[in-house]
């Protein structure tokens, strides 16, 4: 089971900059943007209404908990949902 973060990027933000690669390597999380995430089929994200950039952010359940701390620290982070995937 994998989980999706579906996350908005504020303005002005590195949106490569999520999460840091020691957070990348440690828990298998994957950053990607919309059409990565659509050609890999999690096609739940939708572009933002307002215009900000959107990343998805899949990470295995186990280390759901550690990655949503981390985007909610993230100053890049405007706002983010998350669901399960079958993965």
């Amino acid at each position: 089971m994998l989980i999706v973060f579906d996350v908005v990027v504020a303005r002005g933000q590195d949106a490569e900059a999520l999460l840091s690669g020691e957070v990348l390597r440690e828990t298998g999380a994957q950053v990607l943007t919309l059409e990565q995430a659509r050609a890999r089929g999690l096609t739940a994200a939708l572009p933002d209404p307002g215009g900000h950039e959107i990343r998805v952010v899949a990470v295995p359940q186990r280390e759901m908990r550690f990655v949503q701390k981390r985007l909610e620290a993230n100053e890049a982070v405007l706002s983010f949902t998350s669901h399960e995937v079958a993965g």
